[in-house]
């Protein structure tokens, strides 16, 4: 059997507009955010650790206070492993990973840039992977 894939022919870009205060949500709608982003996305990114390679997210960071979730926290579903540090949040409904607070930056979030209202980040031409699998924290 032969499986023939059609892809999208959506042009390539370097860089994804947003709005100054973008809107974000989960896949159901249950979690709504909004993310602060007057600079726009800022060195959007994939990581090769262990939990990062499996859910393949492109994500891009705010300090802790740019990111309110104005709907569903009660949704939210937290995972933890390793140092427990990272803070990786799901909704509990629909599965969809939101955002985490990051391990290598805790006054950071990494959100999910795909949960922005009206942004497809399969248009993004250039995304670098960080290597999440040799964390510097894990070195001694």
């Amino acid at each position: 059997m032969t499986v023939k894939y059609t892809f999208s022919k959506k042009p390539l870009v370097d860089e994804i507009k947003v709005m100054p205060i973008h809107k974000g949500q989960c896949h159901c709608g249950g979690v709504k955010f909004t993310v602060n982003l007057p600079n726009g996305l800022i060195e959007p990114r994939r990581c090769n650790c262990s939990m990062c390679r499996r859910r393949g997210a492109v994500v891009a960071s705010v300090a802790l206070n740019d990111l309110t979730i104005v709907e569903g926290e009660s949704l939210l579903s937290l995972y933890q492993f390793n140092t427990n540090t990272a803070k990786h949040y799901f909704c509990a409904r629909c599965g969809i990973y939101t955002h985490h607070q990051r391990r290598s930056n805790p006054e950071l979030y990494a959100f999910n840039i795909a949960c922005l209202d009206g942004i497809d980040p399969f248009v993004l031409k250039n995304v670098p992977v960080l290597d999440g699998e040799d964390h510097p924290a894990d070195r001694p």
